[in-house]
């Protein structure tokens, strides 16, 4: 029986260069994605001054494929190839973002956006089948933390600095970039070799949804899996609406610029990763029923302490509080075991 294979470190998968071309496609990409949706935001909101609910239909019309695609978008990239999904996937949403530079009409802003995601839903399978493909079993780990480092990256970085790129060069800039940003991760993914076998046909309409309702009617009849799901749900509906009104906050209660918009997102951002730190040491204390209810609560406070003294510097605070407090929530849940509720494992565990 042979030895189970040792776990490769960040440096160790680095060093293979088909997944350093992938990460490098990814950390780009990822960038210029953040900066387009900021962008969008700040036009909307300080260009076209929309209202609340204008606003708010940026969000509904980015997410809403990933809701309604992704389950069916899956089942068909596994059938495809999976290299030229990527780089075909990456031209279209190259060519969505430059048509956003002579778009001033809402409801084609929505539905630039709505075409942009849906393409997106077929870029993410195929970029988790060439990590399986590129990336060996011992470094799986590794390569996926890296994946989602750079969104985490990027989710700190870039929305001040669309915000400083707005205010000086316009929202032009950020799509410009968003798009080069897409033929830079074409031309890496058009580098790299991707084979594997042949997947096994899909299966039929009834299977697929015979399938989903025996995994609802699953989380539904456990009382851990569900509090684990509904808590994530939770959290992120949280975070989604706050953050898709924060621009007109910023604006009319605030009365500030799309500088201080992208700051203030920063702020969530680095939120997060100091409540990620943070986190391992209040997880030996409590349970993680306790840590995700300090979680939600602490997010419904610091909203409230934004909402009751409406200035910049208590937005700002608001902010990394939300980050924070949205750190326990996210993280405890995904890492706590279904029926463990003695202790919660930190991220490192």
């Amino acid at each position: 029986m042979s030895a189970p294979a040792v776990p490769l470190g960040f440096r160790d998968v680095l060093r293979i260069q088909s997944v350093r071309r992938l990460w490098a496609a990814q950390i780009v990409s990822v960038f210029g994605d953040f900066l387009a949706v900021f962008a969008v935001f700040s036009v909307v909101t300080f260009e076209l001054h929309g209202t609340p609910t204008q606003v708010s239909m940026i969000l509904v019309a980015f997410l809403a494929p990933f809701a309604l695609v992704s389950p069916v978008a899956g089942v068909y990239v596994d059938k495809w190839n999976t290299k030229w999904t990527m780089i075909a996937s990456d031209l279209i949403r190259a060519a969505f973002v430059l048509v956003l530079l002579f778009l001033r009409d809402l409801w084609a802003i929505y539905a630039v956006l709505f075409l942009l995601s849906t393409t997106s839903c077929f870029f993410v399978p195929a970029q988790t089948i060439a990590v399986r493909v590129l990336a060996p079993t011992a470094g799986l780990l590794a390569v996926n933390a890296l994946m989602s480092q750079a969104m985490q990256g990027a989710t700190i970085v870039s929305p001040g600095v669309a915000g400083l790129l707005v205010d000086r060069f316009g929202a032009s800039s950020c799509f410009l970039f968003d798009s080069l940003s897409f033929l830079f991760s074409a031309s890496m993914v058009a580098t790299l070799t991707i084979q594997r076998q042949g997947a096994p046909p899909g299966p039929g309409r009834a299977s697929v949804l015979r399938s989903f309702m025996e995994g609802m009617r699953f989380i539904f009849t456990h009382a851990e899996i569900s509090f684990v799901m509904l808590s994530m749900a939770t959290g992120m509906f949280a975070i989604r609406c706050f953050g898709g009104l924060l621009s007109v906050y910023v604006r009319d209660v605030l009365s500030s610029n799309s500088t201080a918009f992208g700051v203030l997102n920063s702020c969530v951002g680095i939120g997060m990763i100091l409540g990620t730190f943070v986190l391992r040491r209040v997880s030996r204390a409590t349970t993680p029923r306790f840590v995700v209810a300090y979680g939600l609560a602490g997010m419904g406070l610091t909203v409230l302490v934004t909402a009751v003294f409406g200035t910049l510097t208590s937005t700002g605070a608001g902010m990394l509080g939300l980050g924070f407090c949205a750190a326990m929530v996210m993280i405890t849940t995904h890492f706590a075991p279904a029926g463990d509720a003695a202790r919660t494992p930190g991220p490192g565990d």
